[in-house]
């Protein structure tokens, strides 16, 4: 099976040594089907006073670090070898009806509800694949990816309003849509394993990857489906999954405190890079 390296970086910058509260890292990927973790390395510079490893209720998993000294710069450096086999998904056509109509076609529905209603065909006959694909698809063709620096992620209304959003956005907007028309959804956040023809990563990217988030759908006999409507794919077969939770503020890769004045922090530096073969010595 092949494998492939991950390196995550990512370096806070201050203008005078302060003191660091608690970090939570979501950095390590989730094993599964597709792919497996043969080697991680955490490397933290100031080193951590301590360091310890456990599980959310998601199962995703979590590093914890607290420090005792001062800095200028705090740096986290994340590299992971994974056995990865991408695949095709095949799903076998689903005939199975919308679990919910979802919508009144004569009430006054809000942006997003208006939004969804027309996915749907104008006798409402549509099976739980289709519906969904065409949901991937339609905001892959009708929104404009852009960048944003800015913190926080759009409402699935302001993603609406605007025709352009984020990865992180996209996949909030499939996720509530997904919901009004009765599925279990969830966000799904980690690495783009290969260059696609658009941008998708939320964070600089180099190499062959970047970082990503996509939506995941349960279905009868298949069970979680990923759909990254970002790149219009289904199945996840490039795509290796670090976090996965019902909302997008619990999959942050990285997030912690400082002791100082707010004008201390001066920049924030990420750069993701996924090359084949095992880590380097």
């Amino acid at each position: 099976m092949p494998t492939l390296t991950i390196r995550h970086l990512t370096t806070y910058r201050y203008r005078q040594p302060v003191a660091f509260g608690e970090h939570r890292m979501m950095l390590r990927p989730r094993d599964s089907e597709r792919h497996r973790v043969i080697e991680a390395r955490l490397t933290i510079t100031p080193e951590p006073l301590s360091l310890r490893h456990t599980q959310d209720d998601y199962g995703n998993h979590v590093g914890i670090a607290e420090f005792s000294r001062r800095s200028r710069v705090l740096s986290f450096e994340s590299v992971v070898c994974v056995e990865h086999a991408p695949h095709l998904f095949i799903a076998v056509e689903d005939a199975t009806p919308v679990p919910e109509a979802g919508f009144d076609r004569d009430a006054d529905p809000d942006p997003v509800g208006a939004w969804a209603l027309g996915l749907l065909p104008a006798d409402g006959a549509i099976g739980s694949w289709a519906l969904l694909t065409r949901l991937s698809e339609r905001i892959h063709n009708d929104f404009t990816y852009r960048r944003r620096e800015a913190m926080g992620i759009q409402t699935p209304a302001e993603t609406i309003e605007l025709g352009s959003g984020t990865c992180r956005d996209f996949a909030v907007l499939l996720i509530d849509v997904a919901r009004r028309f009765g599925f279990a959804a969830r966000f799904a956040s980690g690495y783009l394993a290969v260059p696609l023809t658009r941008e998708a990563g939320d964070g600089p990217e180099t190499g062959h990857g970047s970082t990503h988030a996509w939506a995941e759908v349960h279905l009868p006999r298949l069970g979680w489906v990923a759909f990254d409507p970002t790149n219009g794919s289904v199945g996840g077969h490039n795509l290796i999954t670090v976090a996965v939770t019902t909302s997008p503020e619990e999959a942050t890769p990285l997030y912690g405190s400082f002791l100082g004045f707010p004008s201390d922090h001066i920049g924030l530096d990420v750069a993701v890079s996924i090359t084949p073969g095992p880590i380097a010595p």
